[in-house]
């Protein structure tokens, strides 16, 4: 039986039944982790290799010159690939912090709150999770420019400051928690602030990680405010260094995107290890409601 402690589920200790189970994940496991060996080991391959027929997985040769070329050619620029790592992560952490922020004090308010406008409200969210990014860059451009954020860090933020499917899934779980508590809580004199960071924030703590994952990876991985709203190359971060470099020389770079990708991969993979027992727990939660 597994055992339910608070932010994880594990086995309480290992049996003979649970043989079948191992016999049919381990080989599936070495399936998915497949792509990300390969994608370190095109890291440290030779031009040769990356074209090599049948394809191998791991570097025959290794060797740093993708890494080397790939700071070479961020120098030529003039703006060192550094400041795009450091653009990046500026602009990655600012706005997941204020996502989080804006998301549970918005779950709070439409979960717990009453005021006539809030069904309404409820269904744009509902309605922005139908929309990609595309459909509507030129509104969001036209906004950008209209309020003077273009060409800022605000043109990186603003845009992403807002998650709509943050919102649901954190929105379920501030549903869960009694209303008798929070009453409970108002009674003993709690404000809302009280009541957020005492009650709401302890209680959904899984959901809130769940959501900086996704959004840290959707941020970490957008192209679309450096291509469309900055043209000074100071302010651009290092997915769009990444993607201009794959564009202009496809062949003769992919030592170097390789390189960059895995530059790329390693946030997303730090913070997905760091925040994952939240993410399982998650999981298990929305499966039992």
């Amino acid at each position: 039986m597994a055992n339910f402690q608070g932010n994880r589920i594990n086995p309480t200790r290992f049996s003979s039944g649970q043989i079948k189970f191992h016999i049919i994940a381990f080989p599936l496991s070495i399936f998915m982790i497949l792509p990300v060996v390969f994608l370190i080991g095109n890291a440290f391959k030779p031009l040769g290799e990356l074209f090599k027929f049948p394809p191998t997985i791991f570097a025959h040769n290794p060797t740093l010159d993708n890494f080397k070329n790939l700071m070479n050619l961020a120098g030529s620029t003039g703006i060192p690939m550094s400041r795009y790592f450091l653009n990046s992560m500026i602009v990655t952490v600012l706005t997941v912090v204020l996502n989080l922020l804006i998301t549970i004090m918005a779950a709070y308010v439409f979960s717990k709150k009453k005021f006539k406008i809030k069904g309404a409200l409820w269904e744009i969210n509902q309605m922005a999770l139908m929309f990609v990014a595309t459909a509507v860059s030129i509104p969001r451009y036209l906004i950008i420019v209209k309020i003077g954020a273009y060409n800022t860090w605000f043109a990186h933020i603003l845009p992403l400051i807002a998650m709509p499917v943050g919102l649901f899934l954190v929105k379920q779980f501030v549903d869960g928690i009694p209303d008798a508590l929070i009453e409970a809580a108002v009674v003993d004199g709690a404000g809302d602030a009280t009541i957020l960071r005492k009650i709401i924030i302890p209680l959904t703590k899984p959901a809130l990680a769940t959501s900086v994952v996704l959004t840290f990876q959707q941020i970490w991985q957008n192209v679309e405010t450096s291509n469309n709203y900055i043209t000074n190359e100071a302010l651009r971060t290092l997915t769009y260094y990444v993607n201009s470099i794959g564009t202009n020389n496809a062949v003769a770079a992919s030592g170097m995107v390789a390189a960059a990708n895995l530059i790329m991969f390693i946030p997303n993979l730090i913070i997905f290890i760091c925040m994952q027992s939240k993410v399982m727990n998650t999981m298990a939660s929305s499966g039992i409601k």
